[in-house]
């Protein structure tokens, strides 16, 4: 585990398979970049659901750049794209920015 931004975990390549696809909760991972603008007006909305969504889901981010095995191995092409995995599957995948409301309503199956 590299580093925390309010509730949302920074993985990398390394560590990519213990904290996203042993984790025992689903977890959504965003790919981002740092040069990637919607990436930076997703933060806020996804600090906020990893707040109130602690107990069922957990929210991590990867550098696409820092990255490349896991972007590639899971046919990222976009940032900013969220994946969720549920015991080691990717079960849902949503590319763009959104705002919070809508990306609840998007995981609702995934939270239920």
């Amino acid at each position: 585990m590299t580093t925390s931004t309010q509730g949302v975990t920074e993985v990398t390549d390394a560590d990519f398979a213990a904290e996203v696809l042993g984790s025992g909760l689903p977890v959504l991972v965003k790919f981002t970049a740092e040069w990637c603008g919607p990436c930076r007006q997703l933060k806020p909305v996804l600090a906020a659901i990893a707040a109130e969504e602690a107990a069922r889901l957990r929210i991590v981010e990867i550098d696409v750049d820092r990255n490349p095995e896991t972007t590639v191995r899971y046919g990222v092409l976009a940032t900013p794209t969220m994946m969720v995995f549920r015991a080691g599957e990717p079960v849902k995948s949503i590319v763009g920015a959104r705002p919070k409301r809508r990306l609840l309503e998007e995981l609702e199956d995934v939270l239920a």
